[in-house]
C-alpha cells in the first residue's frame, strides 16, 4: 500500500476514504474470481481489500450525482464509512456526523438528534437514502428527530456535501446534503451459491445501552454469469437513563427502545445493469422529550419542565425498486430510475402538570419517483439530467382527556392534506484544459400544498390552505489544479431554496420552552445565495482541506411571539418571512503522517450569522444572532496503526468554546440553553481497535476520560460522562 492510500485509510477526521463505487447507490460488483481467490469477508461483512483495484480511486456520488474522486470535486465533502462508524461507536446516524467540521449535533434528548450543517438544521438540510428523500412536508422547523429513524448499523456509508445544493436537489438542500448508502449483498462465488453473514454488538457504560445487529447474505451466480444477491438484517437497541459527567450523574427519563429491519435484493441483468429492491423499517418506543418534563435535571441555571410525561413513538418504513445501467457509451451513457413508497408515523403521549392527558400525531405517506440520465459524450462536457417527483399524503389527529370542539380539525399539522414536489435539473461538467473544470447546474422546482383541515389561528374554525411556489436555482463551481492530483483550489456560487412545509403553514403544537406555535398560512419561499472558496492538498504524507463560505439569507421563515397566551399558559408564537441576513464561516481538516504508521490529525470550524427578527411582540425588526449557531470547535489527536499488525490506537482532544451569541428565541429556550449561553468544554478520548482474526474485530473507546459534565449547545440533556464503549464484530 502506498503512503497516500495508507494516510487516507488511517486519518479519521474529514479525509477521503478509500471507497469503491460505480453508480449513485453502491460500490461496484467485482468480476467473479475462482473460488481460491474469493475475498474473505472481514468482521463488518465486507470483503477485505488491502488496496483499491488498479484504476479505481476514492469516490463520492452525492455532490454531482455521478462517480467522482472527492479530491477533484469543487465542494467541501466528507465520507463516513462503516469502519469509522464502528471504530468510533456512534450510537445514532446524527452522531456519526458529529466529528466533521462545520457540523454540530444538537440532541433534545438521546433519542432526538439533529445535525447543524453550516448553521442550519432540521428541514433546512436534506437527507437522502439511496437517492430518495427522507425529508417530507411534516418535518418541524429547528432541531427535530427524524434523522434518528435511519439505523446507522444498516448503512455502508454516509456522504456529506456542505453548502446549498438546490441546483441538483431542490428544496431543503440549504446547509448541506447527506446521503445514506445502504448495505448490499456481499456473498458471491464464481458459480453456484455462496452465503454467510455477520453480527455486531455494542455496549456503552454511561449510556447504559446494549445494541446489536445481525445480517445474512446469500448470492447466486447463474450459468450465464448474472448474479442474484439477498441481504437480510435487523437491529435491536436498548438505552437506559444516561449517566452525565461528575456533578450531574444520572439523568432520569432519558432511555428508550428501538428495533429495525432491512431486506435487499439485487439482480444483475447484464454488464453494468441491475435491479435493486429494498425494504427497511424502524420503530422507536417511548422516546422521552426529557427537558419539558419534571424529571429533567437543571444545568447551569436552566429551568425544568412541568409535564409529567411527554413520550414519542416513531415508525418509518421505506420500500423501493430501482434500475441502474451505466457504461452504455454514446450520448446516453447511463440511466438510473427509482420508484419508492415511504411512510413516517409519529405519536406523542403527553401528561401535563395538572394531570390532563393528550395524544397527538400524524402519518405521512410519501410516493417518490425519479429518472436520471448520464450523457458523457456531448460537445459541452458531461451531463447529468433528470426529473424527480414526490407526493406526501398527510393525516393527523389530536385527542384529549378533556376534549375541545376544535380538536377534530387537526393534530400537530394539517389533516387530510397533500404536498407535491416536482423538479427538473441539468448539470454540465466542462473541462477547461487539463487543469481546470467548470460545473454549471440548474433546476426548476415546483411545490404545492393543499390542506382541507387547518385550524384558523384567530377563530379556531376550520379553514383550507392552498399554496404553491416555484423557483429556478443554479450553481457555478470551478476547480483548478495547481499541482495535478496533489493541490487544487476551487470556488463557486450556489443558490439555495426552501418551500414552506405543511408544518410551517399549519403547525399547532408546543415549540420551544413554554411556547406554542400556531398556523401561518401565507408564507413565501426562503432564498439563499452562497459563495465559497477552498483548497485541497493530498501528498504521500499530507492531506488537508480548508474552505471559507458566506451565505446570504433572504425571506427566512422566523418564529416570533404574538403577545398572546393560550389556555395552557404557553406563550403563542407564529411565523413569517421576516429573516434577512447572512451566515459565514471557515473550516479546515489536516492529516500528517509524520512517521511511518503514525498520523497527526486535526479539524476545526468557526461560524457567525445574523438575521432580522422580532424580539418580542410589537417590537421592530432588528438584527440578532442566527439561532443556535455552533461555537468555535476544534479537535486534534494522534493515531498509530502499524500496517499488517492488526491493531490501532489513537487519542484526541476535543474543544468547544462558549457560545454566548444568542437569538431572542435562544434566550427564551430556558429549558435547553443556560442563561447567558452554553459553557465551553474540553474532552479527552482514547480509542483502540484489534483485528483478532480476519473474521473478528474488537473496538474499545474510553470517551470523556476526565468525566466532565457538559452540554452541546442547544441540547435538552447533558452528554455522557466517562463512557466505556465496547464494539465486537464477527463475520461467518
Amino acid at each position: 500500500m502506498n503512503r497516500l492510500a495508507l494516510l487516507a485509510k488511517l486519518s479519521p477526521i474529514g479525509l477521503p476514504c478509500l471507497l469503491l463505487a460505480q453508480d449513485p447507490t453502491r460500490p461496484p460488483e467485482p468480476k467473479p474470481k475462482p473460488p481460491a481467490e474469493q475475498e474473505q469477508p472481514d468482521a463488518s461483512g465486507r470483503p477485505l481489500i488491502a488496496t483499491p483495484p488498479q484504476g479505481i480511486g476514492p469516490v463520492l456520488v452525492t455532490a454531482t450525482r455521478d462517480v467522482r474522486d472527492p479530491f477533484l470535486l469543487p465542494y467541501a465533502t466528507e465520507v463516513v464509512d462503516t469502519r469509522r462508524m464502528r471504530e468510533r461507536g456512534y450510537r445514532t446516524t446524527p452522531q456519526a456526523l458529529r466529528d466533521l467540521p462545520s457540523v454540530m449535533v444538537q440532541e433534545t434528548s438521546p433519542g432526538q438528534g439533529s445535525p447543524f450543517l453550516r448553521g442550519f438544521t432540521g428541514y433546512s438540510n436534506l437527507f437522502l437514502i439511496d437517492g430518495i428523500r427522507l425529508n417530507n412536508s411534516a418535518f418541524r422547523s429547528g432541531p427535530n428527530q427524524y434523522w434518528n429513524t435511519v439505523d446507522p448499523l444498516g448503512l455502508d456509508r454516509l456522504e456529506v456535501v456542505l453548502g446549498p445544493a438546490a441546483a441538483l436537489y431542490g428544496s431543503d438542500a440549504v446547509g448541506g446534503t447527506v446521503q445514506a448508502i445502504t448495505r448490499s449483498p456481499y456473498r458471491y462465488s464464481a458459480d453456484g451459491v455462496a452465503y454467510g453473514g455477520s453480527t455486531y454488538a455494542r455496549h456503552a457504560t454511561a449510556e447504559r445501552s446494549v445494541m446489536g445487529r445481525g445480517e445474512f447474505s446469500v448470492g447466486q451466480t447463474w450459468a450465464d454469469g448474472t448474479r442474484t444477491g439477498f441481504l437480510i438484517g435487523g437491529s435491536a437497541k436498548s438505552f437506559g437513563d444516561l449517566e452525565a459527567g461528575r456533578g450531574m450523574d444520572t439523568q432520569p427519563n432519558t432511555g428508550y427502545e428501538e428495533r429495525s429491519f432491512d431486506f435487499k435484493v439485487e439482480h444483475t441483468l447484464g454488464k453494468d445493469e441491475r435491479l435493486v429492491f429494498l425494504h427497511q423499517q424502524l420503530a422507536q418506543n417511548d422516546v422521552p422529550r426529557t427537558h419539558s418534563t419534571d424529571q429533567a435535571r437543571p444545568y447551569r441555571g436552566t429551568t425544568v419542565g412541568t409535564d409529567r410525561r411527554r413520550d414519542l413513538d416513531q415508525d418509518r418504513t421505506l420500500t423501493y425498486l430501482q434500475y441502474h445501467k451505466s457504461g452504455m457509451g454514446g450520448f446516453l451513457d447511463g440511466v438510473h430510475a427509482s420508484l419508492s413508497v415511504q411512510q413516517q408515523e409519529e405519536e406523542q403521549d403527553r401528561v401535563r402538570s395538572n394531570g390532563a392527558q393528550d395524544w397527538q400525531g400524524f402519518t405521512v405517506g410519501s410516493l417518490g419517483a425519479f429518472v436520471q440520465f448520464d450523457s458523457s459524450m456531448t460537445p459541452l462536457g458531461r451531463w447529468n439530467w433528470g426529473i424527480e417527483y414526490y407526493r406526501d399524503q398527510v393525516d393527523s389527529f389530536l385527542r384529549r382527556s378533556t376534549p375541545q370542539a376544535a380538536d377534530r380539525i387537526q393534530g400537530p399539522v394539517a389533516d387530510n392534506a397533500y404536498y407535491n414536489l416536482f423538479g427538473v435539473y441539468l448539470q454540465d461538467s466542462i473541462p477547461l484544459g487539463e487543469a481546470t473544470e467548470l460545473i454549471l447546474g440548474g433546476r426548476w422546482t415546483y411545490a404545492e400544498a393543499n390542506a382541507d383541515k387547518v385550524r384558523d389561528p384567530v377563530t379556531a374554525n376550520q379553514i383550507a390552505v392552498e399554496e404553491d411556489w416555484s423557483r429556478f436555482t443554479g450553481n457555478a463551481r470551478v476547480r483548478h489544479d495547481l499541482i495535478p492530483r496533489r493541490w487544487n483550489v476551487y470556488g463557486g456560487v450556489s443558490q439555495g431554496f426552501r418551500a414552506p412545509s405543511l408544518a410551517d403553514l399549519s403547525s399547532f403544537e408546543t415549540a420551544r420552552s413554554g411556547e406554542f406555535e400556531i398556523a401561518a398560512p401565507n408564507l413565501g419561499a426562503e432564498k439563499y445565495l452562497s459563495y465559497e472558496i477552498g483548497t485541497k492538498v493530498q501528498t504521500a504524507d499530507w492531506t488537508a482541506r480548508a474552505a471559507w463560505f458566506y451565505t446570504d439569507i433572504d425571506d427566512l421563515v422566523q418564529r416570533f411571539p404574538t403577545g398572546n397566551v393560550n389556555g395552557s399558559g404557553q406563550s403563542e408564537v407564529t411565523k413569517a418571512n421576516v429573516g434577512s441576513g447572512h451566515v459565514q464561516g471557515v473550516e479546515a481538516t489536516l492529516g500528517w503522517m509524520f512517521m511511518t504508521d503514525t498520523t497527526l490529525f486535526g479539524a476545526g470550524s468557526w461560524q457567525y450569522g445574523r438575521v432580522l427578527n422580532y424580539e418580542t411582540a410589537g417590537t421592530e425588526l432588528r438584527y440578532e444572532p442566527l439561532s443556535r449557531v455552533m461555537p468555535l470547535m476544534y479537535r486534534g489527536g494522534v493515531r498509530y496503526e502499524p500496517f499488517g499488525r492488526g491493531f490501532w490506537v489513537e487519542t484526541e482532544i476535543v474543544r468547544s468554546e462558549a457560545q454566548t451569541r444568542l437569538s431572542a428565541g435562544d434566550r427564551r429556550d430556558t429549558q435547553r440553553i443556560p442563561p447567558g449561553g452554553s459553557a465551553a468544554y474540553t474532552l479527552w478520548n482514547v480509542r483502540f481497535g484489534w483485528q483478532i482474526n480476519p473474521q473478528t474485530t474488537l473496538d474499545v473507546a474510553l470517551e470523556n476520560l476526565t468525566d466532565y459534565d457538559y452540554r452541546v449547545h442547544g441540547s435538552g440533556t447533558n452528554s455522557p460522562g466517562r463512557n466505556l464503549v465496547l464494539g465486537l464484530a464477527v463475520a461467518f
